[in-house]
């Protein structure tokens, strides 16, 4: 469910670039570029500007109650399983344990005396 509500933002999010990129901001829009004013009150539309504004604030609406309720749904989600990554006592391995050597020292009841050369 998170990745289709993921999936949808990302259309949405490309969508609204498209949607800002094709308005204008002197008010001409996209009504200006192909033909003026006349076309668009020919086919009944008076201003594409209102279409694409609403448009845009749909767009916007849907990608900021997606992250919210995603950002909500994720934290519902951890909470009820636990954070078992930011648990320190419970996420810390054994330290691994290196090989045993050979021991090269004297045993412990038999140590030799050490001798300091004289000047």
């Amino acid at each position: 469910m998170i990745n289709t509500i993921l999936i949808l933002m990302v259309i949405a999010a490309l969508l609204l670039i498209v949607v800002i990129l094709v308005q204008n901001p002197k008010g001409g829009g996209l009504s200006s570029e192909f033909g003026g004013g006349a076309t668009s009150q020919m086919f009944g539309v008076q201003k594409t500007g209102d279409i694409l504004e609403k448009l845009t604030w749909g767009f916007f609406t849907f990608i900021i109650v997606g992250s919210l309720f995603t950002g909500l749904y994720l934290k519902n989600a951890q909470s009820s399983t636990g954070n078992s990554l930011l648990d320190v006592e419970s996420s810390q391995a054994a330290p691994a344990t290196a090989p045993s050597l050979p021991s090269t020292s004297p045993a412990p009841g038999l140590t030799a005396p050490i001798e300091v050369p004289a000047e």
